[in-house]
């Protein structure tokens, strides 16, 4: 299955922009965060377990449980952004 991908804020500049990632049928937000942790240095500092980031699938705040669909889209955010 196909996801899109969006980061804001200060994740937006560690992350870049928005991508579409492939995964597995079942995937979670949690195992997503994991994934990006794994591409290097600045993303695991990023999305450490330990920082504060938020999750919205679908533009609903979704917990690391929520399972995601083919056609998703999932983004990542610091709890308070400005703008």
């Amino acid at each position: 299955m196909k996801i899109q991908l969006l980061f804001f804020a200060s994740l937006r500049e560690t992350l870049g922009g928005p991508r579409t990632l492939e995964l597995p049928a079942g995937a979670t937000v949690a195992q997503v965060r994991a994934l990006l942790a794994a591409e290097g240095e600045a993303t695991a500092a990023a999305l450490a377990p330990a920082r504060p980031v938020r999750a919205a699938v679908n533009q609903v705040l979704a917990s690391g449980e929520a399972v995601l669909a083919d056609g998703d889209e999932l983004a990542f955010f610091p709890p308070v952004t400005g703008g």
